[in-house]
């Protein structure tokens, strides 16, 4: 993955991690990533559909986990904003007459499938609240 989606979500979910009780607006969660709020709406839209929080409008509204921190893992996170693979993208025109080239992708599918499978489960043994729990 080879943008910010991951850092973003990452950060915007151990702030609601520190305010469990607390409806986080998209504005102030911006202001800590310093990034537009629209950008943090997207992704907080792309992590309610994913489950792992609530949201409200309104006056009093904001988002919230929609579990505990606990019960959060970050591969669930990773899953949630993934766009790309780990190790990027595969060629586009590789030559098909070449010996390489003709069977490149393939070989580079199976390399990137295991090396999610791998991330994903280093990162399934990490939750949230251990994450967030080295934050003051």
């Amino acid at each position: 993955m080879n943008n910010t989606r991951f850092a973003t979500a990452i950060h915007m979910m151990t702030l609601l991690a520190k305010s469990p009780q607390e409806w986080l607006t998209s504005e102030w969660i911006a202001g800590s990533v310093n990034v537009n709020a629209v950008i943090v709406r997207k992704e907080l839209s792309v992590l309610r559909e994913a489950g792992l929080i609530a949201s409200r409008q309104g006056k009093d509204g904001g988002s919230q986990l929609a579990k505990g921190a606990d019960q959060i893992s970050i591969s669930e996170i990773y899953r949630a904003v993934k766009n790309t693979e780990v190790l990027g993208k595969k060629n586009q025109n590789p030559n098909p007459e070449c010996s390489v080239g003709k069977e490149i992708n393939n070989h580079l599918m199976t390399l990137f499938e295991e090396t999610d499978q791998l991330v994903t489960q280093f990162l399934g043994n990490k939750s949230l609240q251990e994450f967030s729990d080295q934050f003051d």
